[in-house]
């Protein structure tokens, strides 16, 4: 199992998209959202992916994560049992420099908003702010996918 360490903004200037590699529609929704772990079913593409997280840290930067992959008819009808509507959504990818910029256009619920996360390798990782990054909002709650 991994440690995943991340930290998340509010994007501001959709210049972003001119920057991105690679895009993906999303799909997603949660089997469970108990605060000390949830567990998500996602489509990405035509790919099927099963992700549980553990609680985030105090600052919400840092948590358990496992993923596996698993066949896209099983990941089709796992988001029938979702809790509440499945998230939609485009993912840009954007190298920055090592690391990756993943950021979210969401299309429903929450049209309009964009969010950008990066993953760190450590904490103290120091990363490139773009020019197209808002408010930092790691550790907010009601940024959390899962909270939406």
């Amino acid at each position: 199992m991994k440690t995943e360490i991340e930290k998340k903004f509010l994007v501001v200037d959709p210049a972003f998209k001119d920057q991105a590699t690679s895009r993906h529609h999303i799909l997603q929704g949660y089997l469970s959202k108990d605060p000390e772990r949830t567990v998500r079913v996602r489509i990405k593409d035509q790919e099927g992916w099963l992700t549980i997280k553990g609680k985030s840290n105090t600052e919400g930067t840092t948590r358990l994560e496992w993923e596996t992959a698993i066949p896209y008819e099983e990941a089709k009808a796992l988001l029938r049992l979702a809790i509440g509507k499945p998230i939609e959504k485009i993912r840009y990818i954007i190298p920055q420099e090592e690391l990756n910029f993943e950021v979210d256009e969401f299309l429903s619920p929450n049209n309009n908003l964009i969010l950008a996360e990066i993953e760190l390798p450590t904490e103290n990782t120091t990363f490139h702010r773009p020019h197209w990054l808002g408010k930092e909002v790691t550790g907010d709650p009601s940024y959390y996918n899962a909270m939406m």
